[in-house]
């Protein structure tokens, strides 16, 4: 009955049929300044189950127009005062006309408050409610700290800084927080459709900046250890073991196949390729889990000297390897060639990573295109860490990076770099029980199987020494790290084959 009567009034209000006298002290005091509300319940995004607290304003005019400012949409419309009642209609017929009384406290309107505020004032609430002071949680600062640990990290320990600055400062800005409202859009956040770092994210969501990282490495990267010495590829191999016992417990944990298989590439310690398989299989998951990856490639030196002193014996540290053949020119360039052909037969769905891998690769090894691989290696390759890093760490917000989902991939990107590891060193050892004298092989450089390349190497380099300070496996360790890049993009290609 009582909507009835609304409708009635509205109706009557519209055709102008009556005509009601306002009192001059109502009007004046309805006209004056702005009225204000705060309540919660406002969604931060479409499709979000976290609500905030939010302003919302009306401004009343003398010649019967007012403007309601809720969430940052304006609405506007005509009002009335009818016996001390105010009647409001909006331009907007979608909307309820609305019934608002006066009490002693200010403006009520249906089960809001709305107080009444001078411009300034009310000005100075819009532009606190702007600030990030209102919107930080818990979460922001504790993204904040992770990304200063990040820096931290990198200056003071030199842990893989050309990535973890740019994602540890990437990780700063994504939690610097902002005004959020669903339908409102600052254009600010790298969520926010047209925002700059959206715009910016795009190579890492659509798997733009992988490729081109690999065509830096290839570009930056020397065979001739794996070339001189092949069988040690076997490790490269050995290592992706990683990649799919992960995938196993990732199933377990209950996340879908497809989710499994993005998580599972962490265990290749490679995070172009850790990112490329995301974002074709699970792109709500590319933020942590090319955090995961990137953060334990950083943490190599100590994540796998433990498990390295705990598998193999003193007696084995202390093989000496023989040195490498020399490798001839041609071999060199018929390396890419070959390989491009033999890996991608085998995983097609790889050939972005592996092509540009190989491509790169031959124009260091052709020696006529050496600005071609010198703008590979330098330029184009630091331009996409840099964004690709900044995007990485800005794509950590707080409100959406911080979910049970993000800490159980964590903690599977972790077992998964153990077991490769792990699987590297075992196999060594195995190796070496079908090897004679000097062909026996330093399960140390098992570890180097990962492909965190060169800093799984220089780890096999480091313990090396640590054991004999004669006995260098650096060279040795790279022929299982680059083979194990190629092996995790291979890996990359067979998931990707089996669960698209």
């Amino acid at each position: 009955m009582k909507k009835l009567c609304l409708v009635i009034v509205a109706f009557v209000f519209l055709l102008g049929n009556y005509s009601f006298a306002n009192t001059s002290e109502t009007t004046d005091a309805l006209v004056t300044g702005k009225w204000v509300n705060k309540s919660d319940g406002y969604k931060v995004r479409a499709g979000s189950d976290e609500t905030v607290e939010r302003y919302k304003g009306i401004k009343f005019e003398k010649n019967q127009t007012f403007v309601l400012d809720s969430v940052k949409m304006k609405f506007s419309g005509e009002w009335k005062v009818i016996d001390n009642i105010l009647y409001l209609e909006f331009n907007d017929h979608n909307i309820d006309p609305k019934i608002a009384s006066f009490s002693d406290e200010g403006l009520i309107i249906g089960n809001d408050l709305y107080k009444s505020y001078s411009g300034a004032v009310a000005g100075l609430l819009n532009f606190y409610e702007f600030t990030g002071v209102p919107n930080a949680t818990p979460g922001h600062l504790l993204m904040v700290l992770v990304g200063v640990f990040f820096i931290f990290l990198a200056i003071r320990y030199n842990y893989e800084p050309l990535l973890l600055i740019p994602i540890g400062f990437g990780i700063i800005i994504g939690n610097i927080p902002f005004y959020q409202a669903e339908g409102f859009n600052l254009k600010l956040g790298i969520y926010e459709e047209g925002s700059v770092m959206s715009y910016l994210y795009f190579g890492v969501r659509q798997g733009i900046y992988p490729p081109l990282i690999f065509l830096g490495i290839g570009a930056m990267t020397d065979f001739s250890s794996l070339i001189s010495n092949p069988k040690l590829m076997i490790l490269g191999a050995a290592a992706q073991i990683g990649i799919f016992l992960t995938f196993l417990g990732a199933l377990y944990l209950g996340f879908s196949p497809a989710e499994a298989g993005a998580i599972g590439i962490i265990g290749g310690a490679d995070g172009p390729t850790a990112i490329f398989l995301s974002s074709k299989l699970a792109p709500h998951l590319i933020g942590p889990i090319a955090i995961a990856a990137y953060s334990y490639m950083a943490l190599v030196p100590i994540i796998q000297p433990p498990f390295m002193k705990l598998i193999v014996t003193k007696k084995e540290r202390l093989i000496r390897m023989k040195p490498p053949r020399a490798v001839s020119k041609l071999e060199k360039i018929m390396f890419p060639v070959v390989g491009l052909l033999l890996t991608a037969y085998i995983s097609p769905s790889a050939l972005p990573l592996l092509g540009m891998l190989f491509f790169g690769n031959l124009l260091k090894e052709s020696t006529v295109t050496k600005r071609l691989a010198d703008t590979a290696s330098n330029a184009l390759i630091d331009i996409v860490t840099i964004l690709l890093g900044i995007t990485v760490g800005a794509s950590t917000q707080a409100d959406i990076f911080l979910t049970p989902q993000s800490l159980k991939i964590f903690g599977l990107g972790a077992l998964s770099f153990i077991i490769a590891t792990c699987g590297g060193l075992f196999f060594a050892k195995l190796m070496n029980v079908f090897l004679k004298g000097d062909n026996k092989i330093n399960p140390l450089i098992g570890a180097a199987g990962v492909s965190a390349v060169p800093d799984s190497a220089r780890v096999v380099q480091h313990e090396g020494l640590k054991a004999d300070p004669t006995n260098h496996l650096l060279m040795h360790a790279m022929a299982p790290n680059v083979s194990g890049v190629i092996g995790s993009a291979v890996g990359a290609g067979i998931l990707l084959s089996f669960l698209m």
